[in-house]
């Protein structure tokens, strides 16, 4: 049978970056988070826009979050767990950082970003209630990487083999969801990969790669 789907690659020039505050991929229901477009070109209106289970390519203000200028502030809650990116009126998008909420008690703070190689690369291990620096056991795609007593793990001089999937447990609170961490030995180019059958690429349909 033909397979009718057709496939696209194309390259994005990313002139801005998303940023977190605080700088974390994972966060408690409750939490005030920020999130800002720094941008190369202030001409080129830059929205912040999101993907989550219940909506797709919602800009800030649009129901969630409270916009200024090209920054979004909000208090978020587990529908609010999904894709975030910046996009501008021409087009051209920035980084997408994927944001976790969860209900639980526990929460592995790691960096948002891709991290250079090279550098030191802190993980923490927090619960929602004080103190939030008991002693953790850190995995890395579901295997034990050690366990610290104060709940915090150093990586020293991150290479491509610490890029994985990481989370923490607390004993006695429970485990943390699952964040991707990036390792990258150079400045970030987005290739996207779309599979669509109109004309225009379907966002839902969108995964992003890393190119070095």
């Amino acid at each position: 049978m033909e397979n009718t789907t057709d496939h696209q690659f194309f390259l994005l020039t990313l002139t801005a970056r998303l940023t977190v505050s605080p700088s974390s991929s994972q966060f408690f229901e409750g939490d005030f988070v920020s999130l800002s477009c720094e941008e190369d070109d202030s001409s080129a209106g830059w929205t912040l826009r999101r993907n989550t289970s219940k909506q797709q390519r919602t800009q800030c203000g649009d129901g969630w979050g409270k916009p200024a200028g090209s920054s979004c502030s909000i208090t978020v809650f587990l529908l609010d767990s999904g894709v975030y990116w910046c996009e501008s009126r021409e087009g051209p998008i920035s980084n997408m950082v994927n944001l976790t909420v969860t209900g639980g008690s526990v929460i592995l703070q790691s960096p948002v970003l891709p991290v250079m190689e090279g550098d030191d690369v802190t993980l923490l291990c927090k619960t929602k209630t004080t103190p939030s620096n008991l002693p953790a056991a850190f995995y890395k795609d579901g295997s034990l990487i050690r366990k610290q007593p104060t709940g915090h793990m150093t990586i020293q001089h991150v290479s491509r083999s610490d890029e994985g999937l990481y989370k923490c447990d607390i004993g006695g609170h429970g485990e943390s969801p699952s964040s991707w961490i990036t390792v990258t030995g150079d400045t970030l180019t987005c290739l996207c990969f779309c599979s669509f059958q109109h004309s225009q690429c379907d966002d839902n349909l969108m995964t992003v790669f890393a190119l070095f």
